[in-house]
């Protein structure tokens, strides 16, 4: 089969690799319909490179029909239609029990001291072949993929697998009164989502920030004010300005590790990723910083007792954080990997109906072939032709 694979620093192909099969009575064989690219693949299409391999199959967001099914498998069945959640979990260990869905303890990466598996995404998370691809094989299919009605296209339900929970526990982690404002630190997919989420869930001021024009005009069209990075010197202080010298209630943070702003950073973190194997996830695990203007930035602005909510990847483990700050302003920082399963029943509910109430089937602005993915790669991270969103169809 066709799928799209990891070659190198910011260089991907669609190459022939092997059939997927079961090969445990909890599999499930998927031909994927749709598939996504995410802000987070963009880390492994740079950053993250020294934790991948030459043919290692990308890509978390992904949909499409059931194909085949192991012996214990009874919630979904050959011809069903589903969306498959970006992390692996079991539905029944302590962390699953307990909603925590991206600590899974039967799927936990414990070798390298990480939460569950995830689809495509390096070493650190399992090497489990991801979803850009024509068919992918699900394990723990008895609990995660999620059975969908024939009512609507891929796309209402495609962002199922990712950027909406996502979202979704953003906002909720801000933890804003329906009085309060909230702050949207990053306009990409999961930015604009949760702009969404949070006027729908009738959160009265949501204030997006972002640099890219097309985004913030989808924030503004979907009931945001917006703050142009290009325009103002400082950020925090023009949100602060914004609540009566007090700073919103809740941020969410959207961008992580690759935030614009610190070109210094930038160049080590390239540098880093640059070095052989071994050296390069020596220095990442040891020294490794992000570029966290856009923390930092979310950090100052928040009012005091406030709460900011990091739904951004960041992978550093040497990233100096304002502490005086934190501790004296009283914040509370809430993040990680969404748990998904904990917030499906509610979305999915919510996606299911008649209206399309978060703009779901119009939030792609590019749908292409997954033999173009290499092209749509580029252009994502180049946010070039107005790009928000890439949908690939095998």
């Amino acid at each position: 089969m066709k799928a799209l694979t990891w070659q190198g620093i910011e260089k991907v192909e669609v190459t022939e690799v092997p059939d997927p099969v079961i090969e445990e009575p909890t599999d499930a064989v998927v031909r994927v319909t749709s598939t996504a690219v995410c802000g987070s693949d963009l880390h492994l299409y740079s950053v993250l490179a020294p934790y991948l391999r030459k043919g290692d199959v990308l890509g978390h967001e992904f949909m499409g029909v059931v194909e085949e099914v192991g012996s214990a498998v009874s919630h979904v069945q050959p011809g069903d239609r589903v969306v498959v959640p970006f992390n692996i979990s079991c539905g029944h260990c302590w962390m699953c029990d307990r909603g925590l869905f991206a600590q899974c303890e039967t799927t936990q990466v414990r070798e390298q001291g990480k939460g569950a598996r995830l689809f495509g995404y390096t070493s650190l998370y399992g090497s489990v072949p991801g979803g850009q691809a024509e068919r992918v094989r699900v394990p723990h299919a008895d609990f995660g993929p999620v059975k969908l009605a024939d009512d609507h296209p891929d796309e209402r339900y495609l962002y199922l697998s990712d950027i909406l929970p996502t979202a979704w526990q953003g906002v909720a982690y801000a933890d804003v009164a329906p009085e309060g404002t909230l702050a949207v630190v990053g306009l990409g997919p999961v930015g604009l989502l949760a702009v969404r989420a949070a006027r729908h869930q009738g959160i009265s001021r949501v204030i997006g920030v972002d640099l890219v024009p097309e985004r913030l005009e989808l924030a503004r069209a979907s009931g945001a004010e917006v703050v142009d990075l290009r325009e103002v010197d400082d950020v925090a202080a023009t949100l602060v300005e914004m609540t009566e010298g007090r700073g919103p209630d809740g941020v969410v943070e959207a961008v992580g590790m690759e935030a614009h702003g610190n070109p210094v950073a930038g160049l080590a973190i390239s540098g880093a990723s640059r070095l052989p194997g071994p050296l390069a996830r020596t220095a990442i695990e040891t020294a490794g910083i992000d570029r966290l203007a856009a923390l930092h930035t979310s950090v100052k602005a928040v009012r005091r007792g406030g709460t900011v909510s990091v739904s951004g990847v960041y992978g550093g483990m040497a990233d100096p954080m304002p502490m005086m700050e934190l501790f004296d302003k009283g914040v509370q920082l809430r993040m990680g990997q969404c748990h998904v399963k904990r917030w499906t029943p509610e979305l999915h509910t919510l996606v299911s109906g008649a209206d399309d109430v978060l703009g779901l089937e119009t939030l792609a602005t590019h749908r292409m072939p997954l033999a173009e993915a290499p092209e749509a790669y580029a252009m994502f991270q180049q946010k070039r032709d107005g790009c928000v969103k890439v949908v690939l169809q095998p």
